[in-house]
């Protein structure tokens, strides 16, 4: 749980917990945070965490609406929060849902100490709305909010930082485990990744895993537009269910998920 800085003034921190990667940039005038892990108590220690780096002035960008990224939220406040516009419409729709299941896993394991502490966490509505695009000037250098088309999520938002050849995916990059289909679009998401690619970063910081370089994401792309394609043949009745699993690059579960979704 250290910062490790990807780009001058640009910082990753990755908790073991769900491997989940924050992000920091830090300008001349303000800095914009990048999630903020899933409870109240996670968001406070980061909140202090970023204190370490940079006392001036915060924003927050939430990549998506789950609430490992986004339920720690009420530790920067009062703040600007950026997301997608379909970001508060997926939170009001799923977030009890997300706190029941997630607060019953944890307890399930014996980490009582964060399911008590998400159950008495309120995600934070986000008042700064993006439909496709929004620059953030920081202060001698800007940080690009960019949707890039359905994906992980319908309102994933990707931060780009230009300066120091960084990108911020959230979850439409995985490093260290599959992708995660559970509110995917899979046939939408390989013009995602196209869309980050096309961005022309050295370095992309996915939301859980460590940062990778473009060859990471070009081969990342190649497996969703294999799934995308078996989800596709799979919807229109040219694949079985197990003609697809046999054909995926991906674990059965996690292609049954993609096919449910298509």
């Amino acid at each position: 749980m250290s910062w490790r800085e990807v780009g001058q003034g640009v910082f990753v921190r990755r908790y073991a917990e769900l491997d989940l990667s924050i992000g920091l940039v830090v300008g001349a005038e303000s800095a914009l945070v990048i999630d903020t892990r899933g409870d109240h108590v996670q968001g406070s220690e980061l909140a202090a965490a970023v204190r370490e780096i940079t006392a001036l002035p915060w924003q927050v960008a939430i990549t998506h609406a789950h609430f490992d990224h986004c339920f720690g939220t009420s530790a920067f406040l009062p703040a600007p929060v950026w997301a997608h516009e379909r970001c508060p419409r997926f939170l009001a729709a799923t977030a009890d849902q997300q706190r029941a299941e997630w607060v019953a896993h944890y307890r399930g394991e014996g980490s009582d100490d964060i399911a008590e502490a998400l159950a008495e966490s309120t995600p934070t509505e986000p008042d700064h709305l993006v439909s496709e695009r929004a620059d953030l000037d920081l202060g001698g250098r800007t940080a690009q909010l960019r949707h890039l088309g359905p994906g992980h999520t319908d309102h994933d938002l990707v931060v780009a930082v230009p300066d120091a050849g960084v990108v911020f995916a959230g979850d439409l990059v995985e490093q260290g485990a599959p992708p995660d289909f559970g509110d995917a679009h899979p046939e939408h998401w390989p013009a995602a990744a196209d869309g980050i690619l096309a961005l022309s970063p050295a370095t992309v910081v996915p939301g859980h895993g460590d940062p990778v370089g473009p060859d990471f994401v070009r081969t990342q792309r190649a497996e969703l537009a294999a799934i995308a394609e078996l989800c596709r043949e799979h919807r229109t009745g040219e694949l079985s269910e197990e003609q697809a699993l046999h054909r995926s690059p991906y674990p059965a579960d996690t292609t049954r998920t993609a096919l449910r979704r298509a």
